[in-house]
């Protein structure tokens, strides 16, 4: 494994700081895994989705540097009490579990590690490093359970992640995954 006790961790809440970093890492990582070809993954859509959550109030993003150099990222978005995210659930959830107050359920919307640092835990570090400061009482997070045939859903449960559903948020995006950690913290 390789030393990654360099690594650190800047935290940013304002996108136009780290749009085109964000950018330019999700095109290595998705053109790395062979998915830029397919609609959903396209640069102008992530640039999209990235725009909508980035316009949310509690918005922020972690990236992950090792001698200036980008490592990483996450970002994550509290749902607000108008949130859609719970529309396309299957099964449908309770109102009880999808309501929301803006502070009670933090969605994960990415996490991406350049190939050099994958398999090293920067993943984990980064996830834990946006969660450590945020106030909310869960997490949330959609997962192809296709990808890495099933492992990258196995890395998440390992998190303290169960899965509660599944959904298909666009419809040209895959059919995910949907979980949840709750407590936020394990």
């Amino acid at each position: 494994m390789t030393d990654t006790s360099s690594v650190s961790f800047r935290h940013v809440t304002d996108v136009e700081k780290v749009r085109q970093l964000l950018l330019d890492i999700h095109v290595e990582v998705r053109g790395d895994f062979g998915l830029l070809d397919r609609p959903f993954y396209a640069v102008d859509r992530f640039d999209e989705r990235l725009s909508s959550y980035a316009s949310r109030p509690g918005w922020e993003a972690v990236v992950a540097e090792e001698a200036g150099e980008p490592v990483g990222y996450v970002f994550a978005t509290p749902l607000g009490p108008s949130t859609a995210w719970w529309e396309d659930m299957e099964p449908p959830l309770s109102e009880d579990y999808t309501q929301e107050t803006g502070d009670r359920t933090l969605a994960l919307n990415e996490i991406l590690v350049r190939a050099p640092w994958r398999g090293t835990g920067i993943a984990r570090r980064l996830h834990e490093e946006l969660l450590a400061g945020r106030e909310e009482q869960r997490v949330t997070l959609l997962v192809n359970p296709q990808t890495a045939n099933g492992r990258l859903k196995a890395v998440y449960e390992s998190w303290g992640y169960r899965q509660i559903g599944t959904q298909q948020p666009f419809p040209d995006s895959p059919v995910f995954a949907a979980m949840m950690r709750d407590p936020l913290q394990p």
